[in-house]
């Protein structure tokens, strides 16, 4: 099945033309960014160009399961680097007993593995959090989401061969972009618990180091050259151009751990220091078909969206259910892609609208039969809303 994590049989020479090609593409990117990147970018509605952050229109995020690459959302906190592939270097360091500076060519060497997972911003539907009290950040609608097929070497057997010290107990992931916050200057980081890192299940790997999405080299917006992918966890731990891996004994003192991605009601220093970072993406559905404010016709209207399970390893989607009455009754939908743990799901449904009809709403059960909560609560950075999404209609 597509989901399954594999080994791969790949040509290395194949492997390195193909990363070659995306370097030279991306050598090309000037200041201004090249052409055929802006080409992908006029398919998204852009936030904000300096950093990127773009999403799809939604009924183009549900075309397909896999979502194509013109179709994925980008989230970027700072510059979008230029990295020749020729000299790029990986590192790993730390609590290993053998420290490594891999090239592309020996990141290769290692065998080659995909998994289909989904990525989510962890300020996905952030805009619904802004209308019971604005929140700063980028104002994501539903589209920060997109499922892709992933390949690479698994960041466990880097580890291994390493060899990882007993008292290790996280991994640090350190990116070659440059970001500008309250003054000072540093690179975006994230870190897992050793033991994800370390997982080496059929369906998944814990961290994947793609080099590829969608069976093609790693564009500028994703990662190029080399990413991690964290299946189950929020965006924000799958790091962009991955330059450094540290094995530690304690989470990572980068920004976007230690003071990012974390639940808080206010924001105090104090608040911020007590909570743990955000680490597993939660249950959640939105419909993408009919838009908000869409004049429906009175009979049958068909209804599409997507379904997202929570990063729990061995949990799906079990069911989605669709109200035209606000809830006061639910019609089940179809599910219409495959079911996997870490993945989205697409569905569609059919409800008769008539002139009593003002809002669609969705929600999605889990394989443990937990249900999407009606409603959330507030928190100042806008993370992980996820309650029954409405769309309201003409």
């Amino acid at each position: 099945m597509i989901h399954t994590s594999l080994a791969l049989p790949i040509d290395r020479r194949f492997f390195l033309r193909q990363l070659s090609a995306g370097a030279i593409g991306l050598i090309c990117v000037s200041g201004h960014r090249g052409s055929a990147l802006a080409a992908d970018e006029s398919r998204l509605l852009v936030h904000s160009k300096a950093p990127m952050n773009a999403e799809p229109p939604l009924p183009d995020l549900v075309r397909s399961w896999v979502t194509p690459v013109e179709s994925f959302f980008i989230r970027s906190h700072g510059n979008t680097p230029e990295i020749n592939a020729d000299s790029f270097r990986l590192s790993l360091e730390g609590m290993v007993e053998h420290p490594l500076t891999l090239s592309l060519a020996e990141l290769g060497r290692f065998e080659q593995h995909a998994v289909t997972a989904t990525l989510t911003c962890a300020g996905n539907r952030r805009s619904e959090h802004s209308r019971v009290k604005p929140v700063k950040g980028v104002q994501w609608r539903e589209g920060a989401i997109g499922n892709a097929k992933w390949g690479g070497a698994r960041l466990s057997e880097l580890l291994k061969k390493a060899g990882v010290r007993d008292s290790a107990k996280h991994v640090w992931f350190e990116g070659l972009d440059s970001v500008d916050d309250g003054g000072k200057t540093f690179a975006f980081g994230g870190s897992i618990p050793l033991e994800k890192a370390l997982l080496e299940r059929d369906a998944a790997p814990g961290a994947l180091l793609a080099t590829t999405m969608n069976d093609k080299p790693l564009t500028a917006d994703h990662g190029f050259p080399v990413r991690t992918i964290v299946p189950g966890y929020i965006g924000a731990r799958s790091v962009k151009w991955l330059s450094k891996i540290v094995v530690s004994d304690r989470p990572s003192p980068n920004h976007f751990v230690a003071d990012v991605y974390k639940l808080v009601d206010e924001g105090t220093l104090l608040e911020v220091a007590e909570n743990a970072p955000i680490y597993r993406m939660p249950l959640n559905s939105a419909i993408c078909s009919p838009s908000a404010g869409t004049a429906l016709k009175s009979g049958r209207v068909e209804v599409v969206g997507y379904a997202l399970p929570p990063g729990v390893p061995g949990v799906s989607i079990r069911k989605v259910e669709v109200s035209g009455d606000a809830g006061r009754s639910w019609i089940e939908a179809k599910l219409t892609s495959p079911a996997s743990e870490f993945c989205w799901q697409l569905w569609s449904a059919e409800i008769t609208a008539n002139s009593a009809t003002k809002e669609l709403i969705v929600r999605a059960i889990d394989s443990r039969g937990e249900v999407q909560p009606e409603t959330v609560r507030w928190n100042a950075k806008g993370y992980l809303f996820n309650a029954w999404h409405h769309v309201p209609v003409n």
